[in-house]
């Protein structure tokens, strides 16, 4: 192991969540550096609502969608991954079970430790524990958590993370293990060790063995595409039933073994998630948290229109989450498609982008923060540097200037492909942008199928409103997931959706990938993220919060900031089972 650059790589992303969290504690100032006064939304940020659960009782998901994925090698949306991943199945590696900077630390999962690295941290070698098992009592081996590396590829199998793709060394051209097929960079020396070899140094690989890609998948098991529908339990609980858009039960894994899981705690006997069910109906129902419905919790946030029923009242403002997604919300734009691309044209796009009508959208400003750069704070320990300077509002008279350079006087017609739960900020966009002669038309998909369409690079409209949140707590994680044009997919593309080929900048991302010292790295990714801005491939919009409203009887509950301040699953539970009515 490269003792001088772990060392410094730790160093850097303790300081990260350090300055990250310190950043926004107290709610007394945004990322514009505007004065708000004390935000009664973030009163239980950092905290755990309701104390230790008791054991027992079913936990109930009141969810308006389905998952997007929930096989391991295409899970890569926050909420399907922390529910995945600290119920359904372990990984090598993973988040700790703690509320604020304990969250983005990593601790062992199926592995003994934390990964060994060597040949200059392109070979990264894990053992792991013995005696772990799936559901039916059948032994995990290191030759599971290959195969699933392996399937990941599968052109069948899209949307998933891609780090394998773009780490392991000749995976070039590999297309997942059907016809016995299989990468030589992943061996299993035997059972219990699996050792990567990486066609370059990268000393964050631990990190990305959190991801579900790293979970073990039996080949015996394995369904191709069906997966999704039932994947084979290695976590706490497994599936007894699921029908698609209707509802999901899972019930306890009796071959998973407490002692070798430091992290999940599996406190209810049952978890019920309830889907196709109205935004708004979800949060009335746990506003009022009667009956059955005290033991439940939200899948989504809190829709922006329920803000002030909560708010407003000290007894349901007490039962609510708000951490922040780490996530910056964008408007992508089709650089490869006319007019966007033109450079003057996507700086028009930024220049007519109102952001404060977005956030006022979206929940207003207890539940968000305009975005002033690419990557969120955290990234830049604590605080967004307001890059390009525009006024909140937008510069109409900047951006109708833009467009008559490029030739576009009176504008252009085009489309924007929002979430359902989003069309309100679609409505935002298209009223700012019209301001400029830009008419929209707005397309809203249900957000179980929302990745998939805007991941169809052909069929897909010109705008798309969406987000990324980093993996962890660095810059090689963010600039180059959503910028680096080698990694564009026509089905199931991830993270670029403005599909950005810039030379230029694909070429200082290898540059800064190559650096050893991670203070420098940092420093670098926060200079490319002003350059990349520069060049307009998207318009930043908002970091949002994730408000979730709890059930009275819920405990143990709190926003983990690695998992989008999503509910982290692995320690959630109930007060009173016996009151769960079920």
């Amino acid at each position: 192991m490269n003792k001088r650059t772990c060392t410094a790589l730790a160093a850097a992303l303790v300081a990260t969540f350090a300055l990250g969290a310190a950043g926004c504690s107290g709610g007394t100032r945004s990322t514009d550096g505007r004065d708000r006064g004390t935000n009664p939304a973030l009163a239980n940020q950092g905290a755990v609502i309701g104390g230790t659960p008791t054991r027992g009782g079913t936990l109930t998901v009141l969810s308006n969608q389905d998952f997007t994925h929930l096989d391991p090698a295409r899970n890569w949306v926050m909420g399907d991954m922390d529910f995945g991943t600290r119920l359904l199945y372990r990984t090598l590696v993973t988040y700790r079970a703690e509320p604020g900077a304990g969250g983005g630390q990593l601790t062992p999962d199926l592995a003994a430790d934390l990964g060994t690295s060597s040949n200059g941290a392109r070979t990264w070698t894990f053992r792991l524990k013995k005696g772990l098992k799936y559901e039916d009592g059948s032994p995990i081996t290191a030759h599971d958590i290959k195969y699933n590396v392996e399937r990941s590829f599968s052109p069948d199998l899209p949307g998933g993370p891609d780090y394998a793709a773009r780490y392991l060394a000749g995976a070039d051209g590999y297309q997942g293990p059907a016809k016995g097929k299989r990468l030589d960079s992943v061996k299993v020396p035997d059972d219990h060790t699996i050792v990567f070899e990486l066609r370059k140094p990268f000393a964050e690989f631990p990190y990305a063995t959190v991801l579900p890609t790293f979970a073990p998948v039996p080949k015996s098991r394995d369904t191709g595409p069906r997966y999704d529908s039932r994947p084979f339990s290695s976590g706490p609980y497994r599936i007894e039933s699921y029908a698609r858009d209707k509802q999901l039960v899972l019930v306890r894994n009796p071959h998973w073994d407490p002692h070798s899981d430091s992290v999940r705690k599996a406190y209810p006997d049952r978890i019920v998630v309830t889907m196709g069910l109205k935004g708004n109906q979800i949060d009335d129902r746990l506003i009022a948290s009667s009956g059955g419905d005290a033991s439940a919790v939200p899948w989504g946030k809190l829709r922006p229109e329920s803000t002030p029923k909560v708010l407003t009242e000290a007894d349901v403002r007490a039962r609510l989450l708000a951490e922040s997604t780490n996530c910056t919300e964008m408007l992508q734009m089709h650089t490869g498609r006319a007019p966007f691309d033109d450079v003057k044209v996507r700086r028009a796009v930024q220049y007519a982008l109102d952001r404060e009508a977005v956030l006022t959208a979206s929940g207003g400003p207890a539940l968000n923060d305009p975005a002033t750069a690419l990557m969120p704070g955290s990234l830049f320990g604590g605080e967004q540097p307001d890059t390009l300077k525009i006024p909140l509002t937008g510069d109409v008279r900047k951006a109708e200037q833009l467009l008559e350079e490029a030739g576009r006087p009176d504008g252009f017609a085009t489309g924007v492909t929002v979430s359902s739960g989003d069309k309100g900020v679609g409505e935002a966009i298209q009223q700012s942008l019209g301001r400029a002669g830009i008419k929209v038309t707005i397309e809203t998909v249900d957000p179980s199928a929302f990745y998939d369409t805007i991941g169809d690079t052909g069929n897909r409209t010109d705008l798309v409103y969406t987000g990324w949140c980093p993996d962890y707590p660095s810059g090689s994680t963010f600039l180059p997931f959503v910028f680096d044009g080698r990694y564009i997919k026509e089905k199931g593309n991830s993270g670029n959706h403005s599909l950005f080929r810039d030379r230029a900048t694909m070429h200082r991302m290898d540059e800064i990938a190559a650096m050893t010292d991670a203070r420098q790295a940092a420093k670098a990714w926060h200079d490319l993220d002003g350059r990349i801005l520069a060049k307009a491939p998207t318009a930043p919009a908002v970091v949002e919060r994730m408000p979730l409203l709890l059930g009275t009887n819920i405990a143990g509950a709190f926003g983990h900031t690695s998992f989008g301040g999503q509910i982290d699953y692995a320690t959630v539970g109930l007060k009173n089972p016996s009151q769960s009515g079920r």
